[in-house]
Protein backbone atom coordinates (compact mmCIF):
# COMPACT_ATOMS: atom_id res chain seq x y z
CA UNK A 1 0.00 0.00 0.00
CA UNK A 2 1.37 2.98 -0.91
CA UNK A 3 0.79 6.30 -0.02
CA UNK A 4 2.24 9.85 -1.37
CA UNK A 5 3.31 12.65 0.87
CA UNK A 6 2.59 15.86 -1.10
CA UNK A 7 4.05 19.38 -0.03
CA UNK A 8 5.12 17.71 3.30
CA UNK A 9 1.41 17.44 4.35
CA UNK A 10 2.03 14.19 6.42
CA UNK A 11 -1.53 14.67 8.51
CA UNK A 12 -3.65 14.52 5.15
CA UNK A 13 -1.37 11.48 3.79
CA UNK A 14 -2.13 9.49 7.57
CA UNK A 15 -5.95 10.15 6.70
CA UNK A 16 -5.43 8.35 3.54
CA UNK A 17 -3.56 5.64 4.58
CA UNK A 18 -6.02 4.97 7.36
CA UNK A 19 -8.97 5.28 4.97
CA UNK A 20 -6.92 2.69 2.43
CA UNK A 21 -6.52 0.51 5.06
CA UNK A 22 -9.85 0.53 6.20
CA UNK A 23 -11.33 -0.33 2.65
CA UNK A 24 -9.18 -3.03 2.40
CA UNK A 25 -10.14 -5.01 5.47
CA UNK A 26 -6.56 -4.97 7.18
CA UNK A 27 -7.00 -3.92 10.59
CA UNK A 28 -10.47 -6.23 10.87
CA UNK A 29 -7.68 -9.10 9.81
CA UNK A 30 -5.31 -7.95 12.24
CA UNK A 31 -7.98 -7.60 15.39
CA UNK A 32 -9.40 -11.38 14.00
CA UNK A 33 -6.11 -13.32 14.14
CA UNK A 34 -4.71 -11.54 17.54
CA UNK A 35 -6.62 -14.10 19.43
CA UNK A 36 -7.37 -17.75 18.39
CA UNK A 37 -11.47 -17.97 18.06
CA UNK A 38 -13.08 -21.27 17.56
CA UNK A 39 -14.83 -21.72 14.72
CA UNK A 40 -18.14 -21.87 16.39
CA UNK A 41 -17.43 -18.16 17.92
CA UNK A 42 -16.47 -17.20 14.50
CA UNK A 43 -20.03 -18.28 12.91
CA UNK A 44 -21.68 -16.49 15.84
CA UNK A 45 -19.95 -12.94 15.03
CA UNK A 46 -20.41 -13.30 11.45
CA UNK A 47 -24.22 -13.72 12.27
CA UNK A 48 -24.30 -10.87 14.26
CA UNK A 49 -22.57 -8.50 12.05
CA UNK A 50 -24.84 -9.33 9.33
CA UNK A 51 -27.82 -8.79 11.30
CA UNK A 52 -26.47 -5.75 12.73
CA UNK A 53 -25.84 -4.71 8.79
CA UNK A 54 -29.15 -5.42 8.19
CA UNK A 55 -30.52 -3.86 10.57
CA UNK A 56 -28.56 -0.42 9.15
CA UNK A 57 -29.54 -0.86 5.76
CA UNK A 58 -33.46 -1.43 6.74
CA UNK A 59 -33.08 1.77 8.82
CA UNK A 60 -31.39 4.17 5.86
CA UNK A 61 -33.52 3.12 3.39
CA UNK A 62 -36.64 4.08 6.09
CA UNK A 63 -35.15 7.73 6.64
CA UNK A 64 -35.12 7.83 2.77
CA UNK A 65 -39.02 7.72 2.47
Amino acid sequence: MHVIVKNNNVEKALRTLKRKIKKSGLLVDLKERQYYQKPSEKRREAKKRGIARMLKDKRERELKM
